[in-house]
């Protein structure tokens, strides 16, 4: 049985030095592989034992990275094991085929979105207009497909993202927070639409999946079996479905234990793991 296994990076698989959440004595801690570089400097790790996990499920299935990431930020990522045939970026905006963006699925993904919600431009107009300079730091449009906002996170007033939401769903648009950023997405820019796309072309028997943002919700809807970490967006709302196992390991710990379920599934099946 051929698996295709698609997963979020960021806080799901790669974890910055914030996001890593150790918890045990020093001394107890994983060895941690660095798997992104930013400016000369370390940015996103891995444990060693997880890299090894993913170095071997990349030999045994197709494995699919699937990130919010614009494509130049995705290739920062050095991920271990074979490189993968297809990544997906931007939130399924841009589905990449041995490094370089698929030109058919570049043109569905602007159809859609200009037959089913509000223009980017008017978008980002409300959410400069909306947003406070006091916790606003940073503005960003992600491969002229979104909008991103940086913020302060402890001066940002809490109803301000729950109004911004309200106002982008009408609009056919989705929003969520993520650390420091505030996305705002169009509903049919999707994960799960670009892995259905995958799984169509390679003729995948099952699909599995892992994510820990609200972003990552239609993607673990689409797959056969999915997993989400005990942080993120999904965890803290309390978002589940039947399918999708939602795990009490939080922080890179997270990462590993992900990676472990994938192993199991894709070995078995036709067995709950």
């Amino acid at each position: 049985m051929s698996t295709l296994v698609a997963s979020d990076l960021d806080r799901t698989l790669i974890y910055s030095a914030a996001a890593l959440d150790l918890s045990m004595p020093d001394a107890e801690a994983p060895r941690l592989l660095c798997v992104e570089v930013y400016e000369r400097k370390p940015l996103s790790y891995m444990t060693e034992t997880a890299a090894g996990l993913l170095a071997t499920l990349a030999d045994t299935t197709t494995f699919v990275p699937t990130t919010t990431r614009t494509r130049e930020q995705y290739g920062r990522i050095h991920l271990p094991g074979r490189a993968p045939r297809f990544a997906i970026c931007a939130n399924g905006g841009h589905l990449l085929v041995d490094g370089e963006s698929d030109c058919d699925w570049q043109r569905t993904v602007a159809a859609r979105l200009t037959a089913e919600c509000a223009t980017l431009d008017e978008v980002r107009a409300h959410l400069l207009h909306s947003a406070d300079p006091a916790w606003l730091l940073k503005e960003r449009v992600a491969e002229d497909l979104f909008a991103y906002l940086v913020v302060e996170r402890s001066l940002l007033p809490q109803t301000w993202v729950k109004e911004l939401a309200e106002w982008a769903d009408a609009r056919g648009w989705t929003v969520s927070l993520q650390g420091r950023k505030i996305y705002a997405v169009p509903k049919p820019l999707t994960k799960g639409a670009a892995v259905a796309e995958v799984a169509r072309r390679t003729g995948a028997a099952q699909t599995l999946a892992a994510g820990d943002s609200l972003l990552d919700a239609d993607l673990l809807l689409a797959a056969d079996r999915g997993w989400r970490p005990g942080h993120g967006e999904l965890a803290s709302s309390g978002w589940d479905a039947e399918h999708v196992t939602a795990l009490s390991e939080h922080g890179v710990a997270a990462g590993e234990e992900i990676l472990r379920a994938f192993t199991r599934a894709a070995a078995a099946p036709d067995r709950s793991c």
